[in-house]
């Protein structure tokens, strides 16, 4: 394999050669084309085979983490795998949000985003901030297509 990765830490970043890509988006058509155009998750499996071994049935979950680095790898996007701590610092939180360290503390003292102490130290759970971020996108989405919709009800064009 000639994939060259990179690992800082807890992450790892895949560096594809073009004839990878092409291979990945070849296996991703056979997929496709063998599952029909259905996005649904239930019911897809992927049973890995070697010579020396019986198959083995991947979890329906890891099954569709492979389906979705497959589909990224095989639009010759870039593929970053690290891990979340269950547990993140204030500064972390902020980072990951895209915020200020003051302006998370405001959402956490006006209970916006939940917190607890660990010590003298304010700490959130990793799903809280990312439950809030993704609830943040939502809204901000929302608003975006209300106004479009509005730009649209008023006739204004770019």
């Amino acid at each position: 394999m000639s994939t060259e990765h990179i690992a800082r830490e807890d992450r790892t970043v895949l560096s594809l050669t073009s004839d990878e890509v092409e291979q990945a988006r070849a296996f991703n058509e056979r997929i496709h084309a063998t599952r029909g155009t259905s996005n649904s998750e239930d019911g897809y499996t992927i049973t890995l085979a070697t010579s020396d071994t019986e198959p083995l049935l991947l979890p329906t979950e890891l099954a569709g983490i492979f389906n979705q680095l497959l589909d990224i790898v095989s639009r010759g996007g870039t593929v970053t795998v690290g891990s979340i701590p269950t547990e993140v610092t204030t500064t972390t939180a902020a980072k990951m949000l895209g915020i200020s360290r003051p302006t998370l503390m405001k959402l956490v003292r006006d209970e916006a985003l939940a917190a607890h102490k660990r010590g003298s130290h304010t700490r959130l759970f990793s799903k809280d901030v990312l439950s809030y971020r993704d609830a943040q996108q939502s809204r901000q989405s929302d608003a975006f297509e209300r106004l479009r919709a509005l730009e649209d009800e008023l006739g204004i064009e770019d």
